[in-house]
């Protein structure tokens, strides 16, 4: 269905009808019922809270209370990508969504500076990471709100000789700021 033939189908529909769909969605689809939870209530700082924490928790998991050793870090970038990809479709605020981006790749850094890594797929993952949020931060016209993170980041890419460091800088090199 099209969204012209949709319109027209709802125009069609009495009020009742409609808020009777409504309902009908918001119990039988979660993403409705979590985009209409957040239209009503949003707590833009809960949610960046409880992903900061799922964040970091990937680099630093906690160990549980009687348990004899501490899990292993996972390092999974995927986790990271899903609380940014639905931050996106809530319609969070973008510094908020940029935070998130950035605070990512930070512990990833705070990660690699405490804790040798082999696997290149982990550099290049860190550096898809920058470039998509800065070219995020940079389309929403917020840069120089983010300029010092995306500095700072960029310079412990060097402090820590990462291989692909020369890339970080490439990426702003061509941004003009």
């Amino acid at each position: 269905m099209s969204k012209r033939d949709l319109k027209k189908y709802l125009g069609e529909l009495t009020k009742e009808q409609l808020e009777e769909q409504l309902i009908e969605l918001y119990e039988k689809f979660a993403p409705v019922k979590v985009y209409y939870d957040f239209v009503f209530n949003p707590k833009e700082d809960k949610l960046l809270q409880d992903a900061k924490v799922k964040i970091s928790h990937e680099y630093f998991p906690i160990k549980k209370p009687g348990a004899k050793w501490r899990p292993k870090a996972k390092m999974r970038r995927s986790v990271a990508q899903k609380l940014i990809k639905h931050f996106m479709m809530l319609g969070v605020d973008s510094y908020i969504v940029a935070d998130i981006m950035l605070y990512n790749i930070e512990i990833a850094q705070t990660f690699s500076s405490q804790n040798f890594i082999k696997q290149e797929l982990f550099y290049k993952s860190i550096f898809n990471s920058f470039e998509q949020a800065v070219n995020f931060i940079v389309s929403n016209g917020i840069f120089n709100d983010f300029k010092l993170r995306i500095n700072a980041i960029e310079n412990e890419t060097s402090e820590q000789k990462w291989k692909n460091k020369y890339d970080f800088e490439a990426i702003l090199e061509k941004i003009d700021y």
